[in-house]
């Protein structure tokens, strides 16, 4: 899914002008690929079970390719740190920091050659909830409260919400979402929850808001 996704978004970046560089030579979607690859490769196991993730990704590329790549490196590198977001959330994997893609000239490497360096590196916890207005409230070391009080962290305009409805703590890595026990009850990805581990994507229904959590 991240590698068809990755693809459907670039034929929108190589509208135009950028369209030139694609005709020829290394193709980003391979780029994509051995990103994905990388991070089946170099992923381990952490300590509650979960496979953690490279998330510090580096792509070496020819000087030339890298040249070809430099109008639109930016994109790119956000287009190839969304697709390796994709690819973790289809294998079940969790980052332990923000995934950060960064593109290098290598004078060792020949036209069309790419080699990807991957690693863990572990941050702060990271997470946010995107609203329905689509602004992002950034989680972290503090929880959160959900519902229509006034001095709730996120207030929510919503008659169906309680007036504590739901908390996020931070746990472990990650994060957990509670239902404070509210009148209608939190829902996650369409089932009703008292408390769920969040991961990367989740849709969070409160009443009849609904929210979704990105895990960087």
């Amino acid at each position: 899914m991240g590698i068809q996704g990755f693809e459907r978004r670039l034929e929108k970046l190589v509208e135009g002008t950028f369209g030139k560089a694609f005709r020829s030579g290394l193709q980003p979607v391979e780029v994509g690929r051995k990103v994905t690859r990388a991070l089946d490769a170099e992923r381990a196991m952490g300590v509650d079970g979960v496979p953690i993730a490279p998330n510090n990704i580096g792509v070496y590329l020819s000087p030339a390719d890298f040249e070809r790549f430099s109008a639109f490196a930016d994109a790119l590198a956000r287009e190839l740190a969304e697709a390796a977001r994709e690819h973790a959330r289809d294998e079940g994997y969790h980052f332990v920091g923000p995934v950060t893609v960064t593109l290098v000239s290598d004078d060792e490497l020949r036209d069309g050659e790419c080699d990807i360096a991957a690693e863990v590196h572990e941050g702060n916890r990271v997470g946010s909830l995107v609203l329905p207005d689509g602004r992002r409230y950034p989680l972290a070391e503090k929880p959160v409260v959900l519902g229509r009080m006034s001095d709730c962290d996120i207030v929510l305009a919503d008659p169906r919400a309680s007036r504590q409805h739901a908390e996020i703590q931070p746990v472990g890595h990650g994060f957990v979402l509670s239902d404070m026990g509210s009148m209608n009850g939190t829902v996650v990805n369409g089932t009703p929850v008292r408390e769920h581990q969040l991961t990367d994507g989740d849709e969070i229904r409160v009443g009849s808001t609904v929210l979704h959590f990105e895990a960087s």
